[in-house]
């Protein structure tokens, strides 16, 4: 009984460290090994929208023992199990981000000259595609918007408008 309990606790205090990612891992019943665990924290902790080339990377950082091929395949079974999608930003490479709840109105404005992605909300654009939808006859379950564009002269002493 006593030994139930502290693995119990065990079991917990590792649930609390697990980081966003790994949440949604061990939720979706996912066996959480040592290099997982890295791959889902630098994927948590990341601002951006990283490719698996630079995934690779940031993991190698925190654990040398990490192969690219490990980073592909832990990618692709995120993917699969909803957890990680798949954007297309041009460039030739496939970008990551987490699938979460309540991230699902977010668009993207991506610089065709840097492959700068800005990220923002809408609401407005959100009630549009509601609308268009149902005037078609649909009840809407998802939707993505992706911009393509390339950034505008500045005037002197004008915002520069970006995220960070």
């Amino acid at each position: 009984m006593v030994s139930e309990a502290k693995a119990d606790a065990k079991r917990s205090g590792r649930a609390q460290d697990e980081s966003r990612i790994g949440q949604l891992c061990i939720e979706r019943g996912l066996k959480m090994t040592g290099q997982r665990r890295v791959i889902a924290r630098v994927l948590s902790e990341a601002e951006d929208h990283p490719d698996v080339e630079e995934l690779y990377r940031r993991a190698a950082q925190l654990d040398s023992r990490i192969s690219i091929a490990t980073v592909y395949r832990t990618v692709r079974l995120l993917e699969e199990k909803g957890i990680l999608e798949r954007r297309d930003f041009g460039g030739g490479r496939a970008r990551y981000e987490a699938s979460e709840p309540g991230h699902q109105h977010h668009y993207h404005l991506i610089d065709v000259d840097t492959g700068h992605v800005v990220e923002f909300e809408d609401e407005d654009h959100a009630v549009l595609m509601e609308t268009l939808a149902r005037r078609l006859g649909f009840d809407l379950v998802s939707h993505r918007l992706e911009l393509f564009g390339r950034r505008l002269p500045r005037k002197a002493g004008e915002p520069t408008g970006q995220d960070g």
